[in-house]
């Protein structure tokens, strides 16, 4: 598994404020390159984002659905990026003062990549993560400056 963590200059509700916007998905992770569709419920258990990963012309729809939660606190996903196979997401928001200590735990569960060595698979995966950690801080932290 594959553990990254980031300090946002922002509160928790504000950084939760932006993983609870699924319209804002490609704005802050990695291989996401368009929304298609978000249920209405997001992010309650159950709801799925509809998008699209690549680059144009190479584009694969997908989806990412909230399998756990705990609002304002964290938030458990399962990814799919055909045909690679699922992820396992976990983000967990950690309040100190007025910032937030933001975790990511990721792994494969399910497809082809599963047959790849843990030892292979977590190097990306964490180069990844920091960089979704960059992007997520980005978001959050201009949207509570404004």
């Amino acid at each position: 598994m594959a553990t990254n963590t980031r300090r946002i200059q922002a509160t928790p509700e504000q950084v939760w404020d932006v993983l609870a916007d699924g319209w804002l998905y490609p704005l802050w992770v990695v291989g996401a390159s368009r929304m298609r569709e978000v249920d209405d419920r997001w992010p309650a258990v159950g709801a799925k984002l509809h998008h699209s990963v690549g680059s144009w012309p190479l584009l694969l729809d997908d989806t990412t659905e909230v399998v756990d939660l705990v609002p304002g606190s964290m938030l458990r996903l399962h990814a799919r990026s055909r045909p690679a196979g699922t992820a396992e997401v976990t983000i967990r928001l950690e309040p100190i003062g007025t910032e937030t200590n933001v975790v990511i735990e990721e792994d494969v569960i399910s497809g082809p990549s599963r047959l790849v060595p843990k030892v292979l698979r977590t190097p990306p995966l964490t180069w990844r993560n920091v960089e979704t950690l960059r992007r997520l801080a980005y978001v959050a932290e201009r949207r509570s400056a404004a």
